[in-house]
């Protein structure tokens, strides 16, 4: 420690900002850090050289286990990525907030009814026996996720994940409330005052609106939200919606407002294996060393050939307003979320210097190596691991369309009477009885007819003639007989096959579907 405060005292830097790293610097003074001293004849070439020498490896880090965590207060970035992660943020929350109110064919547009097994996604009906589906969409969520990550690192979390969206949203609100960054920390250190409890009260009632909507909302995916709403200020709501509402919203309280980018950096498990999907053609946010160091400050009007700096001035804009308050200057880390904050602060600061974009960028580790340049970028996405989770997830899609395309609606389950194994009936034929239980996951009538094979004389009893009627999303269950000459039906155990055949109301095309069972003779 000490030795590392003697470094410090050795080698100042000015403060552009509020960051405990760096130093104060008088305004508008040009300070440098200590260079090899150079003959003046060789002065003026060495400069240029000075400015594209690569700084070296960046500063170690210390974790701390157990160490108490200090609030972050980001600064509001504006820029062009801040107006894309908005958009983003705005499209999530329209398909959260909005679906759940849009009605479908006389119901919910998208209900995910667990009381009742059913699961409605616009015209699509799931019962529990489709639950594959809903693996295969796990599947698909999955390799989507490696996909992506291969390709642009974590621009899921800094723009769509739902820990990100809450807290930039809790954010908003800290700032509409109570100011910028630097009025906050102001209104932090005050001591609490008619002003202050005024300001905070004012901030906790606008969270706990958004908190209670969002559980709401949540239990509203799963209850229909047109009855449950009413309901629930009616004190009439049921006990399993309305716990699930005042879960989440404690949840998105505890997780957005209070926990914030202690989620990504402890809990989140995404952050510690997304390494295992990084090669060095993922798209990164890094800080270009060889154009940035060495760093200081400098007078506006200074050129950059006029000074053996850098480009960048220190102004410790890009840790400002990093939402998990790290400092991208000192390398990748797994902290960083890729929301490109420090991204639009830095092109800010060299739009002012009058200095080209870019010192913070996307870009990948291949290209700070100058393997390619930043040109070349989109020719590296058909690379091997890019190819591999591409075909994958491709399969694994289509598998899932073909399946939900051609899916059944009807299902029949054949249950054998295990009480009466095989009796003679009044024709003196032998019989079997059975149980067919019928499941309609779809939202209309069907009119099922089943006919039987097995044997050269068989013959199926118990159906209506013109078939039985299942009403959408119903579940019947009829006792039928199967019955045959003895003489074709020795002792033990043979294969018959029904084949069942259903068709909407209204419909002369039906579809057939067919299903195996045994025989039992004597």
């Amino acid at each position: 420690m000490a030795e590392q405060q003697k470094n410090d005292a050795a080698n100042p830097e000015p403060e552009g900002g509020s960051s405990p790293e760096t130093a104060a610097a008088p305004s508008g003074e040009t300070k440098a850090k200590p260079a090899i001293k150079i003959n003046d004849a060789a002065d003026a070439k060495a400069k240029p050289a000075a400015k594209t020498k690569a700084a070296g490896k960046p500063k170690e880090q210390v974790i701390k286990l157990y160490e108490s965590g200090k609030r972050i207060h980001p600064k509001k970035a504006e820029g062009r990525f801040a107006k894309l992660r908005i958009a983003a943020i705005l499209a999530t929350q329209f398909v959260f907030y909005c679906i759940p109110w849009f009605n479908w064919s006389g119901r919910q547009a998208v209900l995910f009814d667990i009381p009742n097994r059913h699961f409605f996604i616009f015209n699509l009906s799931f019962g529990m026996a489709d639950l594959i589906y809903l693996a295969l969409l796990l599947i698909i969520c999955a390799f989507g996720l490696f996909w992506w990550t291969t390709v642009a690192g974590r621009l899921w979390c800094g723009y769509a994940c739902p820990q990100t969206v809450y807290t930039e949203i809790m954010l908003w609100i800290d700032h509409f409330v109570e100011g910028d960054r630097n009025k906050r920390l102001k209104l932090d250190k005050e001591p609490w005052n008619a002003r202050k409890i005024r300001i905070k009260l004012t901030k906790y009632l606008l969270i706990f609106a958004v908190c209670a909507w969002t559980g709401i909302t949540f239990a509203g995916w799963f209850t229909p939200i047109r009855d449950f709403v009413p309901a629930l200020f009616n004190g009439q709501a049921g006990g399993g919606a309305l716990f699930a509402a005042a879960f989440y919203g404690f949840v998105t309280w505890l997780f957005a407002h209070q926990m914030r980018e202690q989620v990504c950096k402890h809990m989140c498990p995404y952050a510690r294996f997304q390494s295992a999907m990084f090669d060095p053609d993922t798209l990164i946010i890094s800080y270009d060393t060889e154009r940035g160091e060495p760093r200081g400050a400098r007078k506006k009007n200074v050129g950059r050939d006029e000074t053996d700096l850098g480009d960048c001035i220190n102004c410790t804009m890009c840790v400002q307003v990093c939402p998990v308050g790290i400092d991208i200057r000192d390398g990748l880390q797994y902290e960083c979320i890729g929301c490109a904050a420090c991204i639009d602060a830095c092109d800010d600061i060299m739009d002012k210097m009058g200095y080209p974009r870019g010192l913070i960028r996307y870009t990948t580790e291949n290209v700070l190596e100058h393997k390619y340049g930043d040109g070349d970028i989109k020719k590296q996405l058909l690379r091997p691991r890019v190819i591999g989770y591409g075909a994958v997830l491709a399969v694994v899609v289509t598998a899932f369309l073909v399946g939900v395309a051609t899916r059944q609606t009807l299902r029949v389950d054949i249950i054998k009477d295990r009480g009466v194994m095989v009796r003679e009936n009044s024709k003196g034929w032998l019989e079997n009885a059975y149980n067919l239980r019928i499941i309609n996951n779809s939202e209309k009538e069907q009119t099922v007819t089943a006919a039987v094979a097995g044997f050269d004389d068989i013959a199926l009893t118990g159906l209506p003639e013109g078939g039985v009627k299942v009403g959408g999303r119903e579940t019947l269950t009829i006792p039928v007989q199967v019955s045959t000459i003895p003489e074709y039906a020795d002792k033990g155990s043979h294969s018959i096959e029904f084949t069942f055949t259903y068709r909407e109301e209204g419909s002369a095309e039906g579809h057939t579907i067919t299903e195996k069972s045994n025989f039992i003779g004597e």
